[in-house]
């Protein structure tokens, strides 16, 4: 996933959308495939992944340094996480060149800016108007348009991986703690509202 998010970015800064948008549909299959994976967990009974559990202990989720990345590069930056994951040099460096280096959504806003559409960083009610134009005038900017759909369908899958991993979570050890020391579900209920492109959410507000 880390491979095909930075290529769709570098693709939207080089003014290629469609092959961004390819690229992208990649990542959409492997996070249907990370959604569909739950399930198998939960044919356990938690009994039987608490003895499965075991053996994954200290690492989890919430200690993942990819999975932070994957944030990170989709839009979603915490500088907090470099000191809390960085257990080594390496470990750090990539977090911190993910913090310094431009997301999927710099590269979306760019792309756009050359299409005269324009998204300044620090007016919010300009970003909107130029996102309302590109959804209303799709046969004018039909790339864009469908780049900035398949953007919001990966922050969907994301999310509802989020909220499948919870309630498997609840499912199988209820309240306990975390793998990696977490509050467990409750932790991970307080990121189900977390979105990487909330701009293109509220669109839907304005159309």
């Amino acid at each position: 996933m880390l491979f095909e998010l930075g290529s769709v970015r570098d693709l939207m800064f080089e003014g290629s959308p469609q092959r961004a948008r390819h690229y992208l549909e990649r990542v959409h299959a492997i996070e249907h495939v990370l959604i569909a994976q739950i399930p198998v967990l939960e044919t356990m009974s938690p009994q039987d992944f608490l003895e499965f559990r075991s053996h994954l202990a200290p690492a989890s989720g919430f200690q993942s340094v990819q999975f932070r990345e994957i944030e990170f590069i989709s839009g979603m930056k915490d500088p907090r996480y470099v000191e809390r994951l960085s257990s080594s040099a390496e470990e750090r460096a990539r977090l911190e060149r993910r913090l310094a280096e431009p997301t999927l959504w710099d590269a979306f806003c760019g792309f756009l800016d050359g299409l005269g559409l324009p998204m300044p960083l620090t007016d919010e009610e300009a970003r909107r108007d130029s996102l309302v134009r590109l959804a209303r005038d799709r046969a004018r900017f039909s790339e864009a348009f469908y780049m900035s759909e398949a953007l919001l369908t990966h922050d969907e899958l994301f999310a509802l991986w989020r909220y499948r991993h919870v309630l498997m979570v609840e499912r199988q050890i209820g309240s306990k703690t975390g793998t990696g020391g977490s509050t467990g579900a409750t932790y991970l209920r307080s990121t189900l509202d977390k979105r990487f492109y909330p701009e293109l959410w509220d669109l839907r507000s304005y159309l």
